[in-house]
Parts: structure tokens; sequence; C-alpha cells
């Protein structure tokens, strides 16, 4: 375990010096950040003020020095000042990230709700009229992106279905107050090509398990169905969906960018990525790609570590 730990922190450090080197390197050959500053008529700032803006945003140092300046207080846990907003860049993510998190774990739980148990039914009674269902809905999953998805949902629950006027759905937002319909079909758009790419990878890996000799000598032993499928097979098929899983969810939980736009959410991919991107605000896209990378890290690990519970056989070193 330690070796493991080890292993992981080293290559989590090398994944953050090349993402962040790589973005830093990219904003640096991108529009000079203080256009911002300047007027939609281009008057109003005089060259001094233009140098002295520059050397305050460290734009006069060479790259190395403002790069090893940033990971400097990166470590201490300053991730800057947003130039488009004049707010510090921890305050930012952190109220955009609960909006970001309800979402993701609102879709991550649609996803293995409706693709784990779609998949092992469709495994068990493969060739049946339940298996083509699921392969179905599979398939749709995966062929619609999200934004269409979630247009169609918008279309049927909030114009075409309505109550006596009134959409049956919201079609976006979210109120300061919770409810629930201002969730059903934001997390629903958001799992949706998650649960058959589950259902999918869940399909597979119990094919795969029920053909083994072991399944086989189970059931010529007189093991019940229910002992052979979920005690002996489904544990066995978990792992690659399990893996999966967390990583959707890591995902999400970086920003759900275009399901955020369409359904007006207010989140961390829209509000702190997508913004900070347009507007060349490179202490917010480097803050925001650097919380990124560790939520992702996190969650590779636990993925790593939910091997040996799951599946003994598999071991961290």
């Amino acid at each position: 375990m330690i070796r493991f730990l080890f292993g992981r922190f080293f290559s989590s450090f090398l994944s953050i010096i090349g993402a962040t080197l790589a973005v830093f390197t990219l904003t640096n050959f991108h529009n000079d950040p203080r256009l911002l500053f300047v007027p939609d008529s281009g008057n109003g700032i005089t060259q001094e003020q233009w140098d002295k803006l520059g050397e305050k945003l460290g734009m006069n140092d060479p790259f190395h020095v403002r790069y090893s300046k940033w990971i400097g207080r990166t470590l201490r846990g300053d991730l800057g000042i947003s130039l488009a907003r004049n707010m510090a860049v921890t305050d930012i993510i952190y109220a955009k990230i609960p909006a970001t998190l309800e979402l993701a774990l609102g879709g991550w739980i649609f996803a293995i709700l409706l693709g784990i148990p779609t998949g092992v039914i469709a495994a068990v009674y493969r060739g049946s009229f339940w298996d083509y269902v699921a392969r179905g809905l599979a398939l749709v999953g995966q062929a619609a992106p999200p934004f269409v998805t979630g247009l169609v949902l918008i279309y049927i629950f909030n114009q075409w279905i309505t109550i006596n006027g009134d959409p049956l759905l919201p079609a976006g937002g979210r109120k300061p107050e919770f409810d629930y319909k201002d969730y059903v079909l934001p997390c629903i758009a958001l799992g949706w090509g998650a649960a058959a790419a589950l259902m999918r990878l869940t399909r597979s890996s119990m094919l795969e398990i029920l053909d083994s000799e072991y399944i086989r000598l189970a059931r010529a032993k007189g093991v019940g169905f229910g002992t052979v499928i979920f005690k002996h097979a489904l544990r066995n098929a978990l792992i690659a969906p399990v893996t999966s899983a967390l990583l959707i969810f890591s995902g999400w939980l970086n920003g759900a960018l275009v399901v955020e736009i369409i359904f007006s959410w207010p989140g961390i991919g829209y509000d702190a990525l997508y913004r900070a991107v347009n507007d060349n605000d490179f202490p917010l896209l480097l803050g925001t790609v650097f919380v990124f990378i560790l939520i992702y890290l996190v969650f590779a690990t636990i993925a790593d570590i939910a091997y040996t519970i799951i599946d003994p056989r598999v071991r961290l070193n």
C-alpha cells in the first residue's frame, strides 16, 4: 500500500506539472490579459499604465519565473485573483462547486441505477426481448450527445407536456431553495450517455464471467441462481463498471459544461471555466484546471483502491 501511494503521489505530481505547464503556455500565446482593462473604444489607458499593469501581473518576467511564482503561490493555497471579476479564484470556485456537485451526484445516481441493473439483466437474459431493449437504449444513449438529449427533454417535459397550461418541469435554472423539479431534466441529460456506457460495460463483463469455468462448475454443483449471479458473477464483473463510474463522476465534478449551459445551471463548468477561457482570465483558468486535476487524481486513486475491495485477487503493488 505504501509503495502504491508513493507511486501514485509521484505520478500525480508529474501530471499536475505537465497539465498546468501546458495551460500556462497556451494562455501566454493567447491575447494579452491586459486587454481586459482596456475600454472598448481603445482609449483610456496610457503606456505608463499599460507597463505598470504588466508589472503587476508579472508579464515583464521571463516565462519560467512567472510559472515558478504561480506554483509557489498555489502550493501555499493562493490561486490568485480573477482579472475579470477582481475576486479570489478560490472564492469563485468554492461558490460554484456546490451546484456542480449536486448536478454531478444526481446524474451519477441516475446513471448507476439505470446502467448497471439493465446491463446485468441484458447479460443474464441475453438474446431475449429485454436484452434487445437494453441494447437499444444504450445505442440511443451513446449516439445522442448531451445537448441533443437536453433539448429533447426540454421540448417534451416543458413545452409538450403541460398541466393546466403550466410546464410539467422547468426548462432550466436552480432556485435558492431546494426543488427536486430543478434537478430532473439536467440530471437525466447528464447521466443518459453514462448510463448507456455503463450498461454496455456491465453487460460485456457479465457475459465474460458467466461463460467462465467456475460459474459453470457452480451451476453444475446446484448453486442457486441468485447466488451464482449476485455473489459470484456480479462481484467479479463490477471491476470495470466501478472504475468507469468513478472516473465519470470525477469528470462531472470538473464541470458538465454543455449541460450547464443548456439548463442555465450556475456551476463551475460555465462560470469558472467557459468564461475564463473567453476572457483569457489566466489566474481563474489555471486555478480551475489545478482543482480539476486534483479531483480527477483523487478519484482515480479511489478507483484503484476499490479494485482490491471488489476483487481480492487484485493487489495494489
